[in-house]
């Protein structure tokens, strides 16, 4: 072998032995690394352990049902004038159906008035006597007004003269009587009436049956008669 070539093996050899000795350097500066990571992950973890903690929020510090709570003004502000409407419709209809019950009473009551004076007039305006006119007639004004009291002062001079001729007298007796219809002001009757009647063409009394329908009209605190006809 030649001087050279074995200048070139000797040259190749440290060649190979440098780069062996790199790569074991690396490679512990490598582990070296590592272990040093190893270490420090218990310090990090430490460190971030002690880190304070955040503070806690308004709506952490509200307790489960703080949410339920906070919607009880706005459920008030809605409930609040319900509740108001349905108690001022209650009051309205209350006092409607007062008024009303008030009316029908006021009615019923009317009506009763009525019906008590008509039967109380039917017997005045069929009962007469020869010997009294005057106040007989006197006491059929006195209970009538409207139409059947101008009616009956136009008709009072004729029956006058006939039942003195006559010398008539009659006598009568409301069988039944019913309210047809009424209002607080006016009520309309119907009558059944008996009148016996005796004059000086005839000495056994005869009696005349009526059906009579009279209208009662409430006048300063009165009831009158404003009609009677036979139906």
């Amino acid at each position: 072998m030649s001087d050279n070539d074995t200048g070139s093996s000797v040259a190749t050899k440290e060649k190979s032995e440098g780069a062996a000795a790199e790569t074991e350097a690396t490679v512990q500066a490598s582990e070296a690394t590592a272990a040093t990571v190893v270490l420090d992950k218990p310090a990090a973890a430490k460190v971030q352990a002690a880190e304070p903690a955040e503070p806690p929020t308004e709506a952490d510090a509200l307790p489960p049902t703080a949410g339920k709570f906070s919607r009880l003004p706005l459920v008030i502000r809605i409930l609040v004038p319900l509740v108001s409407l349905i108690a001022i419709v209650a009051l309205v209809a209350a006092g409607v159906l007062g008024w009303k019950l008030k009316q029908e009473r006021d009615i019923d009551a009317a009506g009763e008035a009525g019906l008590a004076a008509a039967r109380t007039y039917a017997v005045t305006l069929t009962s007469v006597d020869s010997s009294k006119l005057d106040g007989d007639f006197a006491a059929v004004l006195d209970g009538s007004t409207g139409e059947f009291r101008d009616m009956y002062t136009r008709s009072s001079g004729q029956l006058r003269q006939l039942l003195l001729e006559n010398k008539a007298t009659g006598k009568g007796t409301v069988l039944d009587a019913a309210i047809k219809s009424a209002t607080e002001t006016k009520v309309e009757v119907l009558l059944f009436i008996d009148q016996t009647v005796t004059n000086s063409a005839s000495a056994d009394p005869r009696v005349d049956r009526s059906r009579v329908v009279m209208t009662m009209e409430l006048v300063d605190g009165r009831w009158l008669a404003s009609r009677v006809y036979l139906p």
